[in-house]
C-alpha cells in the first residue's frame, strides 16, 4: 500500500459520490483543503498519509465500509460492484499469458473473443469484458509468480503506477507497470528488476488494459 494508492482511492470515492476532493472533505466535516494536492506533501517534501481520523469521517459521511474502501485502494472496485463481497457468481474467460499473443483470442479493441478460452469463476465482475490471465515463468516476479491468476479490466481507468497488460502491434503481450504516458509515448517498468524496461510510441501499442486483481 502506497501514499499514491490511498490518495487515489480518496479521489475515486469522491468521484463515486459526485464530489471533488474538496467537496468530499466538506461532506466529512473537514477543512475544504484537507485533501488538496498541497496537503499530500509535507514541508520536508515527503509524501503524507491522510490521518486515520479523516479517513474514518470520510467513510462515515459516504456510508462506505472498510472493505469497499480497500477495494478502491487495490483497484478491485474497477471490476467489482460496490459492496459486492459475496461468493463466486460469474465465469470469465481465462487464458495463459504465453498464449495471449497468438491470433484469435482478442478482437481489434482488445476484448476476448473466440472459443479457445478456458473459464474461471470469480466474484461478480462489473466490467462485461473482463478476463483472466494465468502467469507463466518468472518475468513478473516477485509481484506475480508462475501459476498466479490476474483479472484484467479493459474498462478500468489507467493511471501512472498501475499494473497493466499491453499488446504491441507485433503481437507481443506483456504485463508491466505504467511508468509514464505522454501524448505520443508510454514508458513501462518491468515487474522483475532482472528484466529490462520498455518504451513504445503509442502507434506501436494495440491496447493497454489494467490489472485489477491478482491471486498472489
Amino acid at each position: 500500500m502506497t501514499h499514491d494508492e490511498i490518495w487515489r482511492a480518496l479521489d475515486a470515492l469522491a468521484a463515486e459520490n459526485g464530489l471533488s476532493a474538496s467537496g468530499l472533505a466538506r461532506k466529512a466535516g473537514l477543512d475544504a483543503t484537507a485533501f488538496n494536492p498541497s496537503k499530500r506533501i509535507g514541508a520536508d517534501g515527503r509524501a503524507r498519509w491522510p490521518s486515520t481520523e479523516s479517513l474514518a469521517k470520510v467513510l462515515t459521511a459516504t456510508s462506505t465500509g472498510m472493505a469497499d474502501f480497500a477495494a478502491l485502494v487495490t483497484g478491485m472496485a474497477a471490476a467489482l460492484p460496490r459492496g459486492s463481497r459475496g461468493p463466486a457468481a460469474r465465469r470469465i474467460p481465462l487464458i495463459g499469458l504465453a498464449q495471449a499473443g497468438g491470433e484469435g483470442y482478442f478482437d481489434d479493441g482488445g476484448y476476448p473473443v473466440g472459443g479457445s478460452w478456458d473459464e474461471i469463476s470469480v466474484p461478480e465482475v462489473g466490467d462485461p469484458n473482463a478476463y483472466a490471465l494465468e502467469i507463466s515463468g518468472e518475468s513478473m516476479e516477485p509481484v506475480f509468480r508462475d501459476g498466479d491468476i490476474v483479472i484484467v479490466s479493459p474498462g478500468a481507468p489507467i493511471r501512472r503506477g498501475d499494473r497493466v497488460v499491453v499488446r504491441t502491434e507485433k503481437g507481443e503481450v506483456m504485463a508491466k507497470e505504467l511508468k509514464r504516458q505522454s501524448a505520443r509515448r508510454i514508458d513501462l517498468r518491468s515487474l522483475n528488476p532482472a528484466h529490462p524496461d520498455y518504451a513504445f510510441d503509442l502507434t506501436e501499442i494495440t491496447w493497454m488494459h489494467r490489472i485489477v486483481w491478482g491471486s498472489q
